[in-house]
């Protein structure tokens, strides 16, 4: 039998060597050795001393390689999120890949006019209710920061609009640890209590420190409460490689990752064992304007490498896909979000973020959304690689067919063509077929589905009384006079 000697193969690909991660490793060791880190935290700063690092000037903290070596080994390989239904929704870790959309834009381009504006919180609502209905996007975050209320309190209504428009998992920015701490409130009465939300989190908190090696005490904060209370957590390091970070993707590496490192020991000596999520965003600074570069290929192969290196530790890993420094969804944009699905999802990158991105993550778009999801399709089908047995060898159909014969009406072929990607979008027409229906490009095709879901797609809704709790806990903000908050933050 030859199945029995052969086995399926994943594609993939990889950015380093086994050298080249061991150079890294030791880079981030010497950076938190002898560099330190300023932890602006007496808590942390206390539980780093009792575990051996050595605090200078205050509260630059120098870590000891065998600290991290302890909190690597301590901290889960593995991290299932979970959907609102209490259903196991991303297995977190080795090379399985999930997909979201990024958080916290300003302006978002509006799927009727086409116009750019300032995003609303039916906005964030409107694309929670978009990525319910896609079937390709795994995850959910705030696309858009609601420009209608005051910034004090808009993303306890982000995450209420969010909640009440998906049941997917959601990963949820907080600027401050008040924030933090009402958004876990509002997602225990979702869950049914604080320990039902700790054991089936549908939940996960994103934390950035300041690079370079600069752990704020908002960070620092966030991080130790969501360990202290078992929340998964993303603790990764944001940098613009030449700016905040070496020019070189070697240096950005070795320092995102000792930031993400030393992230993952305070959480575990605050709480062996606490969900954290490795990674870093290494941003190219282009010098010929100053900004960032989302398609840059040194932005692509850096969050490759950024899995692989997470991989070395047996974390898993935070990601980026689906996003573009373009205007608009346009030709740049399209050829930009097709190689980041397919380099994520290549390179194993776990917890992918940013699909609908656009003008270097100012700028959130329906149609990039709905395009980015036939991308993710076909990239998954991609994954799956070539199965090879007995029976998909066909050498039966081949004899039965004989030469010059046809396979179309074999029973082989109706037993296996299903398991062919079919597109939603992509066009395989002839061309006179595509005239007759209109000569619409793909961009035409995919605006009528952002269109269509978010005139027809219904959620699933909130129980009433998890709907009036959350209600309840929402008007202790104060909300702009004459509103009410069912108003701002559910979706059409």
């Amino acid at each position: 039998m030859r199945s029995a000697r052969v086995a399926q193969n994943r594609p993939s690909f990889r950015v380093l060597s086994e050298c080249q991660l061991d150079d890294i490793h030791d880079a981030s060791m010497e950076i938190l050795s002898r560099m330190g880190v300023r932890v602006c935290s007496e808590e942390a700063i206390s539980l780093l001393r009792r575990a051996g690092a050595f605090v200078e000037d205050g509260n630059l903290v120098k870590v000891p390689a065998h600290l991290i070596d302890w909190a690597v080994r301590c901290a889960p390989q593995s991290i299932t999120v979970f959907t609102q239904r209490s259903e196991a929704a991303m297995h977190l870790g080795r090379r399985r890949t999930y997909f979201g959309t990024g958080s916290d834009t300003l302006n978002v381009i509006d799927p009727v006019s086409g116009e750019r504006r300032l995003a609303v919180l039916g906005d964030v609502a409107d694309f929670a209710r978009v990525c319910d209905a896609l079937p390709h996007v795994d995850f959910v975050m705030s696309m858009g920061v609601a420009s209608d209320l005051d910034q004090a309190f808009a993303e306890l209504h982000h995450f209420y609009a969010m909640v009440s428009n998906t049941v997917k998992p959601v990963v949820y920015t907080a600027t401050t640890i008040h924030a933090a701490k009402r958004i876990v409130e509002m997602a225990e009465v979702i869950a049914g209590g604080r320990d039902a939300f700790r054991q089936r989190p549908f939940g996960v908190l994103y934390i950035e420190p300041i690079s370079p090696l600069s752990f704020a005490p908002e960070p620092m904060a966030k991080l130790l409460f969501a360990a202290e209370r078992g929340i998964p957590c993303v603790f990764m390091s944001g940098m613009m490689s030449g700016a905040t970070g070496p020019v070189t993707l070697a240096g950005s590496l070795a320092l995102a990752n000792a930031e993400s490192l030393a992230g993952v020991l305070i959480a575990q000596l605050k709480r062996e064992g606490a969900p954290v999520i490795s990674g870093g965003g290494i941003l190219t600074t282009d010098m010929s304007t100053g900004g960032p570069g989302y398609g840059a290929p040194e932005f692509m192969l850096s969050a490759a490498a950024i899995a692989e290196v997470a991989r070395h530790y047996g974390l898993p890993s935070w990601g980026y896909a689906g996003c573009s420094d373009a205007k608009v969804f346009d030709e740049q944009a399209a050829a930009d979000a097709a190689q980041w699905v397919l380099m994520s999802a290549l390179a194993g990158s776990n917890l992918v973020h940013d699909l609908g991105y656009l003008e270097s993550g100012l700028t959130s778009s329906f149609d990039m959304l709905v395009f980015c999801d036939e991308i993710i399709g076909k990239t998954k089908h991609i994954l799956r690689g070539i199965q090879v047995d007995e029976d998909t060898l066909a050498l039966d159909a081949v004899n039965r067919v004989g030469p010059g014969g046809q396979f179309l009406s074999d029973a082989h072929t109706v037993k296996h063509f299903r398991s062919n990607w079919f597109p939603m979008l992509e066009d395989r027409t002839s061309y006179g077929d595509w005239v007759e229906s209109g000569r619409k490009p793909m961009r035409d095709r995919v605006n009528a589905k952002a269109r269509r879901i978010l005139a027809e797609h219904r959620p699933l809704c909130l129980d009433p009384d998890i709907d009036t709790a959350l209600q309840r806990l929402l008007s202790k903000t104060t909300m702009k006079a004459g509103e009410e908050p069912s108003s701002l933050s559910k979706g059409g």
